[in-house]
């Protein structure tokens, strides 16, 4: 037995308007069609299952939705009267297909799925992007085979010469084109035989990027200056602490709060990866967050985030941005002040970090530390700061 029912699905999307869908079920199992329309939960008449008339585009809507519903009828009873089983999930893939989306909807629709994970500044960044090829395209309707190697390289240019984008941000851009094209095949929206990356199409070429931390010599030159603005001190002590936590990421930074740290250990959740952190409080963080607990007003350790609301994914990580580029800006009146020549940003504390452990810690501890998921991304990472044994090298070879 089979059925079919639109629906308003419980997923909220940034404007607090709720998506409607086409309900498919069949020997048990459930799959669902989005419609591409999101309403307010009071416009939606559950028991007809339509828009109501007080929508200005009820009517629009309505005709869409029962267009959605005939044609998943369709297949339904084609799949029942067929005697090659089909299961739910087949079904969708089938309508799916059959709609042929372009490029541009596959983007629409990847967009919608990031903001439902609540990665609100991953969605500005992709559509920033693809707003811009689609800018670039002429058209605001691009078909899969229409995604050739010819005009990804013409976008390169373009990226280069006349928007003068540096090699790995348009390295980005291509990836995103790429990711959206790989999710379209997935979901069989495209067809791998026009597939333009790869061996033989268009390649993309991620240089090797150069991460420099601080020495010795220049932290201890933060630690020890004075004579600088309670603003400035403020973000040093902010960047030390993150240094100091084997560079704890700022937006991880900014969200600590004093019952996170219990039996002298700091204990959080990283928002990159959702992963457990438990780390020893170092003796050189105690004084800085004895100052801070001591005019603390709330459960934050820094201030900066205590007004947000933290159910509110999007603020949240407009306030972490505004936060971060403040401090960067007082990080570097501070290297101008002890003539440090390195960009001094709080990004730069976890480099330092790599910088000075060197080789003197195992990768395997360094993994934990730095919280990958993979040794291997240890290894790469550290490459950029182990040096000894290739500087011993060169010097056996030329000191003669």
């Amino acid at each position: 037995m089979a059925t079919i029912q639109a629906v308003l699905r419980n997923k909220v999307n940034s404007r607090l308007l709720y998506p409607i869908a086409v309900r498919m079920t069949k020997d048990r199992k459930t799959s669902y069609i989005y419609i591409g329309q999101y309403i307010d939960k009071r416009q939606w008449d559950e028991r007809n299952g339509l828009v109501r008339k007080s929508h200005p585009d009820a009517m629009f809507i309505n005709q869409l939705i029962l267009s959605k519903l005939t044609e998943a009828n369709k297949r339904l009873l084609s799949a029942e009267s067929e005697s090659k089983y089909q299961s739910v999930k087949t079904i969708k893939t089938n309508i799916v297909r059959n709609e042929r989306f372009d490029f541009f909807s596959a983007v629409e629709m990847q967009i919608e799925r990031i903001k439902e994970r609540g990665q609100f500044h991953q969605a500005d960044v992709v559509k920033q992007r693809m707003n811009r090829f689609k800018a670039f395209a002429k058209s605001d309707k691009l078909h899969f085979n229409e995604i050739t190697v010819d005009l990804l390289k013409r976008f390169e240019a373009f990226l280069k010469n006349d928007i003068k984008l540096a090699h790995r941000t348009i390295v980005n851009y291509m990836i995103s084109i790429r990711t959206i094209y790989n999710i379209a095949i997935g979901e069989k929206w495209a067809e791998h035989n026009f597939y333009p990356f790869g061996k033989g199409g268009y390649t993309i070429k991620i240089l090797e990027s150069q991460k420099i931390g601080l020495s010795i010599e220049e932290v201890q030159l933060l630690e020890s200056v004075e004579d600088i603005s309670p603003a400035q001190r403020h973000a040093l002590n902010v960047w030390l602490v993150s240094f100091y936590f084997a560079g704890i990421r700022v937006g991880d930074l900014l969200q600590l709060k004093w019952s996170d740290f219990k039996d002298n250990r700091l204990r959080y959740r990283m928002g990159k990866n959702q992963k457990l952190v438990s780390l020893k409080i170092p003796q050189k963080v105690e004084p800085i967050l004895h100052l801070y607990k001591r005019d603390s007003k709330n459960d934050f350790v820094f201030e900066e985030l205590s007004m947000v609301n933290p159910e509110d994914p999007r603020h949240l990580r407009t306030r972490i941005k505004t936060v971060t580029r403040n401090f960067n800006r007082r990080l570097s009146l501070i290297a101008d002040k002890l003539e440090i020549e390195k960009k001094l940003s709080m990004h730069i504390a976890r480099h330092t970090f790599g910088n000075i452990s060197g080789s003197k810690i195992p990768i395997q501890m360094l993994q934990k530390l730095y919280r990958h998921s993979s040794v291997t991304t240890t290894i790469m990472y550290q490459s950029n700061f182990m040096q000894d044994d290739v500087d011993d090298a060169l010097d056996s070879v030329v000191n003669f």
